[in-house]
């Protein structure tokens, strides 16, 4: 399988508010930045919408490195809540209804073609690919 290392981040303008997206694709020395914005969103579903935009580029099933700085997503991997809530029907463990289910399913469909590997970065720190995703991701916001 091909390796692919992508850095992705997601940021909001208020919570909710006008938010973007923003990802790096690397693979073999090439470099490929995507990004996006919704007018009316949350900082959570635009963490979500990266990872998730960045995965529809692979044209086929890869080994995947995704570095995040949002623990929503990477916890939901690492630490299984993803497993936990389809075996309570979407429900967290309050049995209340899991926010942006839609995403996460879209999430699984992708998470079940390629072998990915979550890792949590720290934001806005030292890291430049996580800084540059946060810099697309903020430019998005500016665009809409």
């Amino acid at each position: 399988m091909e390796e692919v290392t992508i850095y992705t981040d997601g940021a909001c303008s208020g919570n909710p508010g006008p938010g973007g997206w923003g990802a790096i694709l690397m693979y073999k020395g090439n470099k490929k930045e995507i990004s996006g914005a919704k007018k009316d969103t949350t900082n959570n579903v635009m963490e979500l919408t990266a990872v998730i935009e960045a995965l529809k580029l692979l044209k086929y099933p890869c080994t995947v490195k995704l570095y995040s700085d949002s623990a929503y997503v990477v916890n939901a991997f690492l630490q299984h809540w993803i497993i936990n809530w389809q075996r309570n029907n979407w429900k967290t463990a309050d049995k209340s209804d899991v926010k942006n289910k839609e995403l996460w399913q879209e999430l699984l469909e992708l998470t079940n073609i390629h072998n990915i590997t979550f890792i949590k970065v720290k934001g806005h720190s030292d890291n430049e690919y996580n800084n540059r995703c946060d810099e697309l991701a903020r430019k998005a916001i500016l665009a809409l």
